[in-house]
């Protein structure tokens, strides 16, 4: 485990699904931050998590005897020439958020990542025209808080809620792009 401050950060284990969804389930229904309709199962969960753990690491913050937040790295495109870019994701609990919960999340998953031989991290951000009651610019201020840069921005290519929002690409460069690059080193934590 990584510790810092109150917060423990550790690998997340299928058996992490349940409390997970119950993170995830708010972003669903109330915001447009994702832009997943239904809220999956725990068994669709569990079975995500497998998937991204195959190559990819998946932490959990722990607060106290609660997990507060997650983080992930996915693949970024499925083709051998991207696999040193990755999308990351991190989701916290409504009522933790401004605690510093996913700064420590992307803060470990950039450490990893790094031994990995992961070069550039990627954002995919809902981004509304207006702030709304369900979506905010919040996101893209954090990640350029991170070091992350704007690189792309798809136009009203979103449906929730009965409005359109855009979608954004931020990305951070973590490690020298080279001729003879090495290979990524799959974390394979299932």
């Amino acid at each position: 485990m990584i510790a810092d401050y109150d917060i423990q950060i550790r690998v997340a284990k299928t058996e992490d699904a349940e409390e997970l969804v119950k993170i995830y389930e708010p972003y669903v229904r109330e915001t447009a931050i994702t832009f997943e309709y239904e809220v999956p199962t725990t068994e669709e969960f569990a079975a995500r998590i497998h998937r991204i753990l195959e190559k990819y690491p998946y932490l959990v913050a722990i607060d106290g005897e609660e997990i507060a937040g997650y983080a992930y790295a996915d693949t970024f495109k499925n083709r051998a020439a991207y696999d040193w870019a990755v999308e990351l994701s991190v989701y916290v609990k409504q009522e933790k958020r401004r605690m510093g919960i996913g700064r420590q999340l992307y803060t470990a998953l950039e450490n990893i990542l790094e031994t990995q031989n992961i070069l550039n991290l990627n954002a995919c951000i809902a981004y509304p025209e207006t702030e709304d009651e369900y979506l905010t610019k919040d996101s893209v201020a954090f990640h350029q808080s991170m070091g992350y840069q704007m690189v792309g921005k798809f136009h009203q290519c979103g449906y929730k809620f009965n409005r359109w929002y855009h979608m954004v690409w931020m990305e951070k460069p973590i490690g020298e792009h080279k001729a003879n690059q090495p290979g990524v080193k799959w974390f394979r934590g299932v």
